[in-house]
């Protein structure tokens, strides 16, 4: 069962005692630090403004209206489905073209404030639980304390995603610094990699407790995940303010530094066993079904209630009439390029997951153009519930599953190691793809693991076929400084 994430009385309390305390900061201290103490050294107080974190996450213009749906289309194996509209300033948010006037981001509520409300709120969070929750003592408030340290570089990385350098804003607001220059990503990436492995020594595995018994609470997993993620991000290639497009610097942002980390932090959540990779279908049946289960191949979801976030809205298969699955006529504004069906095997079982040539009219499976085919991950026909709202469907939005940390292995294995030694990971998934077939994987890897230029290729197609209208794709190409080319290729 999910658990809704609304503004419940206890979490409308934490946010106005700590928005206040935020206020008084800036007049009367004295008051400030006895409402820390008696929110943070309680846990259902705690929990309360953790969960104020979740709720600006799933704000109209935040994730679930602007990042989730045009953040991380427009690749070589994605787009939104009316790109070609310059009318549209959704297009132009997901055709690289966003103008300052752009309707959909030129607000005072947009992504960017309500990621900065974010932060805030977990700042806020991670000072009180250091200086009032004992967390060496309490496992409750240790569990809060590496969720708030996740969840706000969960955000910073999405933050450095779309906007590069931005403010990094540690620290709840103080006269100080009310407003901040930006700062080098480099900066940030720092300190969010040092707080994941801080989370690390708080957060337990899946399942290891009753909190993390659901996909929708932080676990061990993710944290190590999202840290591998980010260690590959920051030692990769990207566009720096002067226009240039390089790796890093740093010398502690080297491939040489992260990749060994990123190794190891796959390593270790592949031997915990604490996941699960299943059946590829499975997985998103489970999302549609809102089976929020820990210990599966989901590892986080940026929860939604029912009547809030538009996952299936945006990525679902198109229903252009209400019927007997949806009372929501929604659905298909992102799918695939019109080739990506034919890069997949026939025998591929991801392929007719993840491409829809048709939409859903009166009942009815209808074809659609070529060039705008669905996504097939998301489906109203495998929902259990039937979504009534004409705007929000309550699916969760996936954040990270279990075939990533294969991937990732695979990836930062082959650079270290070498081919051979990465193999396993690879055919891992490979073997997901085509449980039928396995002379094809064997014939597969037997060319993939020929030089180490060739395996990150197997591992650049690879991720396109695994993670398609999962969103993840323009970040790993951007990493791997082949955005350019990638584009250029799905044009041609």
């Amino acid at each position: 069962m999910k658990k809704k994430i609304f503004i419940s009385p206890i979490l409308a309390i934490c946010i106005m005692a700590l928005m206040s305390s935020c206020e008084d900061s800036l007049e009367a201290p004295t008051k400030s630090s006895l409402d820390e103490q008696v929110i943070f050294s309680t846990p259902v107080l705690a929990e309360g403004a953790l969960m104020g974190i979740h709720q600006s996450l799933a704000e109209t213009n935040s994730y679930r209206g602007r990042f989730i749906p045009f953040y991380g289309i427009n690749t070589d194996i994605e787009w939104y489905n009316s790109s070609e509209n310059t009318n549209d300033d959704r297009a132009k948010l997901t055709a690289y073209d966003p103008l300052p006037t752009n309707t959909q981001m030129n607000m005072e509520n947009n992504a960017w404030a309500k990621m900065y409300e974010a932060i805030e709120r977990a700042n806020l969070c991670i000072r009180g639980l250091r200086l009032y929750g004992n967390v060496e003592k309490n496992q409750e408030l240790a569990q809060i304390y590496g969720e708030a340290l996740t969840l706000r570089a969960m955000i910073y990385n999405d933050l450095v995603k779309a906007w590069g350098d931005v403010p990094a804003r540690f620290e709840p607001i103080s006269p100080s610094t009310l407003y901040l220059p930006k700062s080098d990503r480099d900066v940030i990436y720092k300190q969010i990699i040092a707080d994941l492995a801080e989370a690390e020594n708080y957060v337990p595995w899946p399942n290891e407790t009753s909190v993390t018994q659901t996909t929708e609470r932080v676990n061990k997993a993710f944290v190590k995940g999202l840290r591998a993620r980010i260690c590959l991000a920051a030692a990769g290639y990207s566009q720096r303010p002067d226009g240039t497009i390089r790796r890093s610097n740093d010398p502690d942002l080297t491939v040489a530094k992260l990749y060994p980390i990123v190794k190891q932090e796959c390593i270790d959540v592949i031997e915990s066993k604490t996941c699960k990779l299943g059946t590829f279908e499975q997985n998103f049946r489970n999302l549609c079904q809102d089976n929020v289960t820990a210990g599966l191949e989901s590892l986080y979801e940026i929860p939604f209630s029912d009547g809030r976030g538009r996952v299936l809205y945006t990525f679902g298969v198109k229903h252009t009439t209400t019927d007997k699955y949806t009372q929501q006529a929604q659905g298909g504004q992102n799918g695939p390029l019109p080739y990506v069906y034919y890069d997949f095997d026939k025998d591929d079982i991801r392929r007719d997951i993840t491409c829809v040539p048709y939409e859903w009219t009166n009942g009815k499976q209808v074809p659609r153009k070529l060039s705008s085919w669905c996504f097939g991950k998301l489906r109203y026909e495998w929902m259990k519930r039937v979504v009534t709202s004409t705007n929000d469907d309550g699916v969760n939005w996936q954040c990270m599953r279990y075939a990533d940390i294969y991937l990732m292995a695979a990836e930062a294995i082959n650079e270290l190691d070498g081919p051979e030694a990465a193999a396993p990971y690879l055919k891992e998934i490979r073997k997901r793809a085509f449980p039928n077939n396995p002379e094809k994987v064997d014939a597969y890897m037997a060319s993939a693991i020929a030089s180490k230029e060739t395996f990150f290729n197997a591992i650049v197609n690879e991720r396109a076929l695994e993670f398609c209208g999962e969103s993840l794709r323009k970040a790993d190409l951007i990493r791997w400084n082949l955005l350019s080319a990638k584009m250029n290729e799905a044009k041609a």
